[in-house]
């Protein structure tokens, strides 16, 4: 049996993690938008999200000049953690400085785009999976804020239920906000990149 080959080590590589769920009756919806935000990454960069071997969508391409790996998880949001350590095993990624994941947040207004490193996950279920597999959660994160509901017992619908054509509107400029994030985080670092974004 031929044995899987990894991707070359490059200390300037970017991976580059978009969180959501599977399928077309999830593509619109706020658990999403950290899927959403990578596959505009990609579209700025001409790029394709191509099946990969890590049950993932990926792209290879350049964002801010630094070569990055684009990605969108195949698995639902809460087994995340497969996927992104699958990725960062394939592309032997030591830094954790250069994992970015994009993610949902329900702590954050609607509106509100900021960026973390590390941190506890505050309910999120995908990046509890990330750090169960990682052992650590010193990765980068791009939060986009999607408030919280009014009970928690409205949480699943919340993050679930498909965003009205209003929300979508409003949601499209955040994700935008957020794809411009990632591309100061790898452009210039992620404390360079909290001054600029986390103060708006």
């Amino acid at each position: 049996m031929l044995r899987r080959q990894n991707s070359p080590a490059d200390a300037s590589r970017f991976v580059v993690v978009g969180l959501g769920n599977p399928g077309r009756e999830y593509a619109n919806t706020l658990h999403n938008v950290g899927q959403l935000a990578v596959e505009l990454l990609a579209s700025r960069t001409s790029s394709n999200l191509k099946t990969g071997k890590d049950r993932a969508l990926v792209a290879e391409t350049r964002v801010s000049g630094a070569p990055t790996v684009l990605a969108v998880p195949v698995t639902f949001m809460n087994d995340s953690g497969n996927a992104v350590s699958a990725l960062v095993r394939r592309f032997r990624l030591d830094d954790m400085s250069r994992l970015v994941i994009v993610h949902d947040e329900l702590d954050l207004e609607p509106g509100s785009v900021r960026i973390k490193i590390g941190g506890g996950f505050a309910g999120h279920n995908g990046l509890r999976s990330i750090n169960q597999h990682l052992k650590t959660a010193d990765f980068v994160r791009v939060r986009i804020g999607v408030g919280k509901p009014r009970t928690k017992e409205q949480g699943a619908d919340h993050v679930l239920a498909p965003m009205p054509t209003a929300v979508r509107k409003a949601m499209d400029v955040n994700i935008a906000v957020a794809a411009d994030a990632v591309e100061a985080v790898i452009a210039h670092g992620a404390l360079a990149a909290m001054t600029e974004f986390n103060g708006k």
